[in-house]
């Protein structure tokens, strides 16, 4: 069946203008549904949380290959628009504008006589609770095509990721008196200047761990010294996460608490002929989609511009996309058939 006449560029405007930042994704899932039902695909709900699903959408045969991405976004809501071939708004490469080359494509897929599935996620800038609940989902997918902004480059590895909110306690007293206080926000600080000089690990393809301190909070007053304060971080991960949560732990030992958060490890991914490749620099649901089939990575866009002001996107590499997933899936469904 053909797609709407609007177009891969059509399709990631009509997604791109719902919000969907992460945890109120119910709309956009409504409207993906609807244009994949006007496009003749059975769907299927996959429940998350009240009020937010995954959606699977299948034709008549059972799934050899699945093509998957994410609908929430990060905030703030930036509404799209059009010009000079790019699309620009929140999603325009993570992830909508890829979600859009997907379904595409899995029509060319379904026409061509492909098992093929189409998988949409919610919560994979969060807590990816959206891939738990959908790997918990019965398959018979036996690939899985994950799209991420790759600049349309098979991506060969990605980092993971584990969230750490490190935590200073002291002793409040009037700001006047600083000697009858001790400053957990001195405390933290403190610490914090130390983290460029932890070792870390690195590896050969996926290269250096990397840390963010995201976030900074504490105390209760100007006039009163602070007894607590915390800084949210994220740490990028090329190695085993329980190596790398034991050189946090000693350099915190003593001096702050530390708890872990969400964790996704490194991955390392499959690589076919014909195909530009890359390695990228972030974590993604592949590894919590397990169930689903050999992942495979490969998205239009680049990761430099999304989470941005400026996220956008080319309509061109939107429309090759579409060739690239075809060849792909085609590629790696008789691989898997042998």
């Amino acid at each position: 069946m053909a797609t709407p006449a609007t177009g891969v560029a059509g399709i990631a405007m009509r997604l791109m203008a719902v919000d969907s930042t992460s945890g109120r994704e119910g709309e956009v899932i409504a409207q993906a549904e609807q244009l994949l039902r006007e496009l003749g695909w059975r769907t299927t709900r996959i429940p998350v949380t009240p009020g937010r699903d995954n959606l699977l959408a299948t034709s008549d045969n059972a799934p050899l290959v699945t093509l998957s991405t994410h609908l929430d976004t990060v905030p703030p809501y930036i509404a799209p628009r059009r010009d000079a071939g790019r699309l620009h708004g929140r999603g325009a490469c993570d992830a909508k504008g890829i979600a859009a080359a997907m379904i595409v494509a899995a029509g060319k897929l379904r026409d061509a006589g492909m098992p093929v599935a189409l998988l949409f996620v919610v919560g994979e800038e969060t807590t990816h609770d959206g891939a738990h609940a959908a790997n918990r989902f019965a398959t018979s997918s036996r690939v899985l095509i994950n799209g991420e902004p790759t600049e349309n480059r098979l991506a060969l590895g990605t980092k993971g990721a584990v969230r750490l909110r490190v935590r200073t306690t002291g002793r409040a007293a009037h700001s006047a008196y600083p000697h009858l206080g001790d400053s957990a926000t001195e405390r933290l600080v403190a610490l914090l200047a130390t983290l460029p000089a932890l070792e870390l690990p690195h590896d050969e393809v996926l290269g250096a761990t990397t840390v963010n301190i995201g976030s900074l909070s504490g105390g209760v007053a100007d006039n009163v010294i602070a007894p607590w304060a915390e800084a949210r971080l994220m740490a990028r991960l090329v190695g085993p996460v329980d190596e790398t949560l034991a050189r946090f732990m000693r350099w915190a030992d003593g001096r702050a608490d530390i708890d872990v958060g969400e964790t996704v490890p490194a991955v390392r991914l499959t690589s076919i002929a014909g195909f530009e490749t890359d390695v990228v620099a972030y974590a993604t649901d592949v590894p919590n989609l397990s169930t689903w089939g050999t992942p495979y990575l490969l998205g239009p866009g680049t990761i430099h511009v999304a989470h941005t002001d400026d996220e956008s996107v080319g309509i061109d590499e939107l429309e090759d996309a579409v060739g690239l997933y075809v060849k792909l899936a085609m590629a790696a469904g008789d691989r898997v058939r042998g």
